[in-house]
Formats: C-alpha cells, structure tokens, sequence
C-alpha cells in the first residue's frame, strides 16, 4: 500500500524530498555552534536515506543536491550563502552529495533485488500449488489452474490451452526460456511478447505434441525475463504429468 501511494503521489514524494533536507538544515543551523561540521554533514544524510527508501531516482537526486545546498547556505562560512571559502567545507558538501547519489542507487538496486525475490516466491508458490494437484484432477481443471500460473508468472493478459499445434504465425516458447518467432529469437526482454498475436507454450510427451498454452498480452507490453518464461514452461510441462491430455483423450 506504501509503495502504491509513494507512486500515486510522486510529485508529492520528490517535493518532500527536496524541502525536508531544507528543514534538517535549518534546524541544525540553531547548533552549528556546538556541531561538528562532519556531524551535521551525517545527520544530513538521513533525509536522503528516506528519500532513497521510496524507489524515486529523482527524490534520491533531489535530496541529495538540496542536502549539500543546505550545508553550504545554513552550515558553513559565509552563513547564509552558497559561497564556500574553506576547503574542507567544499569537500564536506562534495562529499555529502556523493554519498547521497550512492545511497540512493544503493536503494533503489535492494528495491529491484527484493522485486525479484517477490517474484521468485510468486513462481514457487504457483509450482508448489500445481504439484499438490490430485492424480485424478480432471484435463480441464489441470489446463485451467495451469493457465492461471503461467497468466501470472508472465503478467499477461491470458492464457487459454488449445489441444491441438500452434499456429504458424505464433511466437513459440522453447525449454531454455527463449522465444522464436518465424525462426528467429523475439528479444521479448527489450520488445516484449507480441501484442498482435499470441505466443505458444507447447506442451510435449517424448515426441508427441499434447498442445499448447496460448498467452495473450494485447493491452499492455510484457517483457518476461529468460527465468519467468522457463518457470511457465515448467508450469505447461505439467499437463503432461497425470491424466489424459490432447491426443490421449477418449
């Protein structure tokens, strides 16, 4: 929910973190006597740590340039300027503005390293689900369930199984997680699934072909990373464990 009203309100999020390193500064102003210039220089960096902490590059930016402003202007000879005469002050505030930007990417890559942890337990979570699925569980309570996971572990729109051979215009999704269209590899993780057409994730027993899970993202562009599209063919390989499926029937 926090992370969902930090992006609603985005211009929100970069004001704050612009003007909250302001305020940090000026009420450091009223100790600069007793404050070590350095300590004021750390104590600044909080702001930009919870700037950082929303997932906004720009907020992470903005605080850490208004940050070293504010230890120029409220904190260093002349008070109340941006001129910096000592040496030291001028490394204290380039430093402080390093800092910043390092913390900032160093948030935002942990942001990036627990989306796909989330992710990871999503495909788990939809593996484990399938495993648990009786013997008996019927062909299309099987395709069903199946076509659910793969819907969410690729973000598309659906997927439907089709007993039958993919069609020759689809883009088809080999075991290694690539995606080939018209012989050639779609690089889906910079262009996406097709939007105007489907993609095939066909579903083998030894040299049989059962069918095929056809997905659809015609509303919005999909980009599936390598590991998501082998997790949905791990998915689509359960249809032929247990039961009848596509030719097998009776």
């Amino acid at each position: 929910m926090t992370t969902d009203w930090l992006a609603t309100h985005r211009a929100l999020t970069r004001w704050g973190a612009l003007l909250l390193p302001v305020v940090v500064g000026a009420v450091l102003a009223l100790l600069r006597d007793p404050l070590d210039p350095s300590t004021a220089a750390m104590v600044l960096v909080l702001p930009v740590v919870a700037a950082a902490a929303t997932g906004d590059r720009v907020a992470g930016v903005l605080a850490a340039l208004a940050a070293a402003g504010s230890f120029d202007f409220f904190l260093t000879e002349p008070y109340y300027s941006l001129s910096i005469h000592r040496q030291a002050d001028l490394e204290l505030a380039v430093a402080l503005v390093v800092v910043g930007l390092a913390v900032t990417e160093i948030a935002l890559w942990g942001r990036r390293q627990q989306a796909v942890a989330q992710r990871r337990e999503g495909y788990i979570s939809g593996l484990t689900h399938l495993l648990d699925l009786p013997p008996d569980t019927t062909e299309q309570a099987r395709s069903v369930a199946i076509a659910s996971a793969i819907t969410t572990v690729l973000g598309a729109d659906r997927c439907t199984w089709d007993p039958g051979h993919p069609r020759w215009n689809d883009a088809v999704v080999d075991a290694d997680g690539q995606v080939m269209s018209g012989g050639r590899r779609l690089p889906v993780e910079r262009v996406g699934l097709p939007t105007d057409g489907y993609a095939a994730v066909v579903v083998r027993r030894g040299e049989q072909v059962l069918g095929h899970f056809r997905v659809t993202a015609s509303t919005h562009v999909v980009r599936p990373t390598a590991e998501q599209l082998r997790v949905a063919v791990l998915l689509a390989d359960r249809m032929a464990v247990g039961g009848r499926a596509g030719s097998d029937r009776t």
